[in-house]
C-alpha cells in the first residue's frame, strides 16, 4: 500500500482553487501540462512509499493519532501559486497561514514514519506547503512562469485546518493514456487533545 500523510482542502476551499485553474488552461501551452484533479488536491506532510506490512501500519497510525493529539488546529488559506522547475505549477499558502505549526506537524508525520521503522527522507528543513495543479508531460520542460504569475492575484478563503489524514495513492497502471492517480482516505484524526479518528 502506498500511503502518506496530509492535510486536506475543504470543498469550498477547493471550489475557490478550482475557478482559478479553470482560467489557466486557457494559456498557451496548458495542453503539454497533466492537470491534476481537485480530488487529489492535498498538502503532503510525509511520503511513506509502499507499506505493506500491517504490522508496520498499525504503528504507523498509532504514532499519526498521537501527532494529530499533540498538534492544534491550522488557519490556513491558499494564495498565489509558484513552480518546481518547470516540471511542476502548484498553490501555496497565503497570508495569515499557520506555517511554522503545520512545518512541524509535517516533522511530527515524517518522525512517525521513521519510528514505524520507514525509510524516510530528511526533509523537514525543506518542507515547502503546496498543493500541485499541473505536471509537464512531455520530457522537455514548459515555461511555467506566466501560470505562477497568472496565479499571483489568487487569495482564497482562510479555513481551519482540523485533521490528519493518512491517505492511499493508486498509481496508473492501466497504460491507458492520460490516467491518473487515484487517492483514498483511509483514516484522520482530529488535530489537538482528545482528538480521535
Amino acid at each position: 500500500m502506498r500511503l502518506f500523510a496530509a492535510v486536506l482542502p475543504p470543498e469550498p476551499v477547493a471550489d475557490e482553487l478550482a475557478r482559478a485553474a479553470e482560467s489557466l488552461r486557457a494559456l498557451p501551452g496548458a495542453g503539454e501540462l497533466r492537470w491534476t484533479e481537485r480530488a487529489g488536491w492535498h498538502f503532503t506532510l510525509a511520503f511513506y512509499g509502499e507499506v505493506g506490512d500491517e504490522g508496520t501500519r498499525e504503528e504507523l497510525c498509532e504514532r499519526l493519532a498521537r501527532a494529530a493529539r499533540r498538534a492544534s488546529p491550522l488557519t490556513l488559506r491558499l494564495a498565489g501559486g509558484g513552480r518546481f522547475g518547470d516540471r511542476a505549477l502548484w498553490a501555496g499558502l497565503g497570508e495569515g497561514s499557520d506555517r511554522e505549526p503545520l512545518k512541524r506537524l509535517a516533522g511530527a508525520a515524517v518522525a512517525a514514519g521513521r519510528r514505524s521503522g520507514l525509510a524516510m527522507e530528511d526533509t523537514h528543513g525543506s518542507f515547502r506547503p503546496h498543493l500541485t495543479l499541473a505536471r509537464v508531460r512531455r520530457p522537455e520542460p514548459v515555461d511555467l512562469r506566466p501560470y505562477v504569475e497568472a496565479l499571483g492575484p489568487f487569495t482564497g478563503t482562510s479555513w481551519t485546518a482540523d485533521r490528519l489524514t493518512l491517505v492511499r495513492s493508486r498509481l496508473p497502471d492501466s497504460g491507458v493514456e492520460g490516467e491518473k492517480p487515484r487517492y483514498e482516505a483511509l483514516t484522520s484524526w482530529s488535530l489537538g487533545p482528545g482528538g480521535g479518528e
